[in-house]
């Protein structure tokens, strides 16, 4: 383990928050709130540190696999921690943990909150929980690596550990370059839906927040009831930037660049969007006139899916009054997700295709021993290192999954409530059923499910490898 590059990188991202820290601070200012002054310590604590950790450059700057795998895990833990400091000490997050949860639950973009009422809090607190949003919907290493020339060849570890899917690979030659395409394209969606929010009545403070939640597909909001007063255009509106920032960003770049054949073909996108129109067309039907009219269940069924599968957690209805049929293709959609390169949750479209591409190929390896068949994608072949990754990955899933289930049964909640909390968690969705459906809360919890949730929303954003490497002894062995 190279420790001095990774203090080294964990203190560029300090420095890197403290600048992040200065939109709160100059919201306070804005609107005249004294709280300000509290994200303005934090924003001072982060980059004294940041500069005390970045003042010598070690000598040998190179990041293999496993430092880049560590020091994203810890970078994420060590950004909510600071990140957690000024709604503690502005009075709006008293427990420390309380705010360490939030915090978490929006730079993994979960959404998922502890709070009963958001609509008491300081401008610059609301802002700073939806910012958190956006700067983790794309990845903060991959923010970083666009600002800052720090590694050279070495930064594809970090965006390699931090950016969600099996496979991760580069638009363009330089790491760097690619980082920058991504969040110019990130910039522009932002813009657009910030722009046609504002044009469609939404006040301009509201706007931006529900931007940086929809387009991180986070989730936090500045109203007690999510979407649900919100007219239904403006919820028409935010329904189709969910479910853009759902897809593979890739397909994006693929646009700008003119290379159309290769959109089209994305086998992941087609399946996307395959699997929200089949959902909405059977929660449609199976609804009925739970509305009253065939357009406002039509446009519940469409907001509550791409809500839902895109992981962002909004909600203009308690979907928890669904029946059973509706509820649990939304708890499936829970645990499929997005698209892989998206701003998205879950387990994503990609590993589900792969992995029903991998059963179809077994069950014709039994009845035709001597076929020889490659898994296809994209109409290449799918390599076997990736086909070997997407099922260890399935099987860790489960397994964390359902450890987690158990470990915070022990707080005595229903098991529908126990099992999409961690639902909800892992995959960074943000409500579940039960008693933490749509118009509930995480408050409840016990410190030590808090915790687990914590972890589950910090491994479920960062693939679990980079979190269960934290607690892997072997990853902390320097080199001989």
């Amino acid at each position: 383990m190279n420790y001095k590059m990774v203090v080294f990188i964990l203190g560029w991202i300090l420095k890197i928050e403290s600048v992040l820290l200065l939109l709160p601070c100059l919201t306070a200012l804005i609107f005249r709130e004294s709280a300000g002054w509290f994200f303005l310590l934090a924003a001072g604590l982060a980059l004294g540190l940041g500069v005390v950790m970045t003042i010598r450059k070690p000598k040998n700057t190179r990041v293999y696999a496993r430092e880049g795998f560590v020091v994203v895990a810890l970078a994420w833990l060590v950004m909510s921690l600071v990140g957690a400091i000024p709604f503690t000490l502005c009075g709006d997050i008293p427990s420390y943990l309380d705010a360490v949860f939030e915090t978490v639950s929006g730079f993994t973009t979960t959404g998922s909150s502890i709070l009963s009422e958001v609509e008491p809090l300081n401008h610059c607190s609301l802002i700073w929980r939806s910012f958190t949003h956006w700067v983790g919907g794309m990845g903060i290493f991959v923010f970083m690596l666009a600002v800052v020339p720090l590694l050279g060849g070495s930064t594809f570890n970090l965006m390699r550990a931090e950016s969600p899917g099996p496979v991760v690979g580069k638009f363009v030659p330089r790491i760097r370059d690619t980082a920058a395409i991504l969040y110019g394209i990130y910039l522009a969606i932002t813009i657009l839906e910030c722009t046609l929010l504002t044009i469609f009545g939404m006040p301009f403070f509201e706007a931006v927040c529900h931007t940086f939640g929809t387009v991180g597909t986070g989730g936090f909001g500045v109203k007690n009831d999510s979407y649900m007063s919100y007219s239904p255009a403006l919820q028409n509106i935010t329904t189709f930037f969910m479910i853009a920032c759902g897809i593979n960003f890739q397909f994006y770049f693929y646009l700008i660049a003119r290379k159309f054949r290769q959109a089209v073909k994305m086998t992941e996108v087609r399946a996307y969007i395959c699997i929200i129109l089949v959902c909405v067309t059977i929660i449609t039907i199976n609804l009925g006139d739970f509305y009253g009219s065939f357009g406002e269940t039509l446009r519940h069924a469409f907001f509550q899916v791409g809500t839902i599968i895109t992981t962002t957690g909004y909600a203009t209805t308690d979907f928890d009054q669904w029946p059973t049929l509706s509820r649990n293709i939304l708890v499936t959609l829970m645990i499929i997700g997005a698209c892989a390169g998206s701003t998205g949750g879950g387990m994503k479209i990609q590993r589900i295709v792969i992995s029903c591409k991998t059963i179809k190929k077994e069950l014709g390896n039994i009845i035709h021993p001597r076929y020889v068949k490659k898994i296809q994608f994209d109409g290449t072949s799918v390599a076997h290192e990736t086909v070997r990754s997407t099922n260890v990955f399935v099987a860790i899933y489960f397994l964390v999954f359902l450890g987690t289930v158990l470990l915070i049964s022990v707080d005595g909640q229903s098991f529908e409530t126990t099992f999409t909390a961690v639902a909800a968690t892992l995959n960074n969705i943000g409500p579940g059923l039960g008693a933490v459906g749509a118009t509930c809360n995480f408050g409840f919890f016990s410190p030590f499910s808090k915790c687990v949730l914590i972890f589950n929303m910090l491994a479920g954003r960062l693939e679990l490898f980079p979190m269960l490497l934290l607690l892997y002894p072997s990853s902390w062995k320097k080199y001989n």
